[in-house]
C-alpha cells in the first residue's frame, strides 16, 4: 500500500490518468497527485492485413526472414557541407534503409503474391509457403529472363496444391497479369530445377467447391463426387482432367435432380470449355446406371438424361 499513488485527502478516490499531459487527477477534488506517467500507447500506427485493421504496434510490422538486408541502421552523415551539420556544429545522424536489389526483387515479388492471396480469400498459410518457394526459385537462378510475376503465379499455384487447397490454372490467371501459357511454362520448370512434389489432383479436389458455389444441396454434391470416382475407376474417361470430370459429373447429377444447372453454369465456374464437359459428359452418360449411388432419389430418370 506504500507504493500506491493516491489523493491525500480521498484516499479511496478512483484516478483518472490524462495520457497527454502525463498526471494523475483525483476525480474527486481534482488535485494532481502524479505527473510525468509514461505513456504506453502507440506512438505510430501500422497496418496490417492479417488483422483487417490497425495494428497498434510500437516496432511496425515484424522483420521478415526472407530478406538479407532490409535492417534500418543508424549512421552518423559524412558529409562535408553545412548541411550535414546542426547549429551547434554537431554532426547529423540519419535514418537509411540499405535495401539491395535482390531484396528489392523479393518485396515486390512477395506484395504481389500477398494481392494475388487476398483476392481469392487464401489464407496466410499459402501466402508463407508460395513467399518461401519464390525466394528458393530466385537463389537458385534457374528461371532467369522468366517475368517475376509469372514465377509468382506458379509458386502460388504449386503452393495452392501442396497446401492441399489446388485452384485451377484459370482462377490464378484471373487475378495475375500474366498468360496461362507463361504461367505453365514456369510451372513445369520449377518442378524440374527445384525436384518440388505436388499431389496429383484428383475430381474431390474441387467437388465441394464447385457445387457450393453453384449452390447445389448436399445429396446432390454427393452424388457428383461418386460418379466422378466411379467414372475414372472405371476408365470411362481416359486422359480427361480431373476439372473436367468433376465438372460432367456436377452436370449428371444436378440433371437427373430437382436444381438442374446448365453446362454453360458449371463452365463458369470450373473453368472449362462446354465442349469439354459435352464430351466428358457423352463418355459417361451410356454407363450412368452403374455411376450413381444406389440411394439416390432420382426426379429425372437415367433414360431421360440429356444425350449431350
Amino acid at each position: 500500500m506504500s507504493n500506491r499513488v493516491v489523493c491525500p485527502s480521498h484516499p479511496d478516490a478512483n484516478l483518472i490518468e490524462d495520457c497527454h499531459a502525463g498526471d494523475m487527477i483525483c476525480s474527486m477534488c481534482g488535485l494532481v497527485v502524479g505527473d510525468r506517467v509514461i505513456d504506453v500507447g502507440s506512438e505510430w500506427r501500422t497496418f496490417s492485413n492479417d488483422k483487417g485493421g490497425e495494428d497498434r504496434s510500437r516496432v511496425g510490422g515484424p522483420e521478415n526472414t526472407l530478406l538479407g538486408s532490409s535492417d534500418l541502421s543508424t549512421m552518423i552523415g559524412p558529409g562535408q557541407g553545412a548541411a550535414s551539420f546542426d547549429a551547434s556544429g554537431n554532426a547529423l545522424y540519419s535514418n537509411r534503409r540499405t535495401i539491395s536489389s535482390s531484396d528489392r526483387t523479393l518485396i515486390n515479388a512477395f506484395r504481389t503474391i500477398s494481392g494475388m492471396c487476398d483476392r481469392i480469400n487464401l489464407p496466410r498459410t499459402i501466402t508463407d509457403r508460395a513467399n518461401a518457394l519464390f525466394k528458393k526459385v530466385h537463389d537458385g537462378k534457374n528461371l532467369r529472363g522468366r517475368s517475376n510475376d509469372a514465377i509468382s503465379s506458379a509458386c502460388l499455384y504449386i503452393a495452392c496444391r501442396q497446401e492441399g487447397v489446388p485452384r485451377t490454372f484459370k482462377e490464378i490467371v484471373a487475378v495475375s497479369t500474366v498468360s496461362k501459357k507463361e504461367i505453365g511454362r514456369c510451372f513445369k520448370l520449377i518442378l524440374k530445377a527445384h525436384d518440388t512434389n505436388v499431389e496429383i489432383i484428383t475430381t474431390g479436389d474441387f467437388m465441394n467447391r464447385f457445387c457450393g458455389t453453384l449452390g447445389l444441396a448436399r445429396d446432390i454434391q454427393r452424388a457428383a463426387t461418386t460418379i466422378a470416382k466411379r467414372a475414372v475407376d472405371l476408365d470411362l474417361v481416359p486422359g480427361r482432367s480431373p476439372i473436367s470430370v468433376a465438372a460432367a459429373a456436377i452436370y449428371m447429377a444436378a440433371q437427373a435432380s430437382n436444381d438442374k444447372k446448365s453446362q454453360r453454369e458449371i463452365s463458369d465456374i470450373a473453368g472449362v470449355a462446354e465442349v469439354t464437359i459435352k464430351q466428358s459428359y457423352r463418355l459417361m452418360r451410356d454407363r450412368a446406371a452403374e455411376l450413381f449411388p444406389e440411394d439416390f432419389k432420382f426426379t429425372t430418370t437415367i433414360e431421360q438424361l440429356p444425350a449431350s
